[in-house]
């Protein structure tokens, strides 16, 4: 069990509602109405961070699917032990991203070399895997990542690893507490 799910509160203290009209016209246009992630709350705190954070964001329509994005920030946060971003993501995309229990499960205690993943996301999970360990992709897994994926939906692999380890820094750090309705690393 990670600390985090024993931790009453983050090491910096999240805003409070009411919070500035400003400030929640951002949270309603994140969230869709629902309440604001502890970690939006601490970082809105802090205009230059949560600026800074806002703009990195790449939830957005991207060049790769819902699934694809969805297993590099899984397998991201799980690789950084982060079980706080890792059940967000998993409670609110696994489902939209046709992610199976069992596929959820493998971003967590599974490895590139799966049977569970098709060619293109065996690729996917090994250039994630060799991000984090190496930070770099050697000749080899970079054909193979070429061989699936354009050089637009590269970057966007790249991009993703980088910012969701940030995410899992600042998750981890800060010791943010579950989310209540988040997923849990599977044991």
């Amino acid at each position: 069990m990670s600390a985090a799910m024993f931790q009453a509160s983050p090491r910096i203290a999240p805003l409070s509602p009411p919070y500035p009209p400003d400030i929640q016209a951002q949270f309603d246009h994140i969230m869709r109405g629902a309440p604001p992630l502890v970690l939006f709350r601490v970082m809105a705190g802090h205009g230059r961070a949560w600026d800074k954070f806002r703009a990195g964001g790449l939830l957005d329509p991207g060049p790769l699917s819902l699934r694809q994005r969805e297993i590099v920030i899984d397998r991201t946060c799980a690789l950084n032990g982060c079980e706080y971003e890792w059940g967000v993501h998993v409670a609110i995309f696994a489902g939209p991203a046709k992610l199976t229990a069992e596929e959820v499960r493998a971003t967590v205690l599974g490895d590139a070399n799966s049977a569970l993943w098709s060619p293109a996301e065996q690729a996917l999970i090994a250039a994630v895997d060799a991000l984090h360990h190496r930070a770099t992709l050697a000749d080899e897994e970079f054909a193979a990542l070429s061989t699936h994926y354009d050089e637009a939906q590269i970057l966007e692999i790249m991009l993703l690893c980088g910012f969701y380890r940030t995410v899992s820094y600042l998750a981890n750090g800060l010791r943010l507490p579950l989310e209540q309705n988040a997923a849990r690393f599977p044991a």
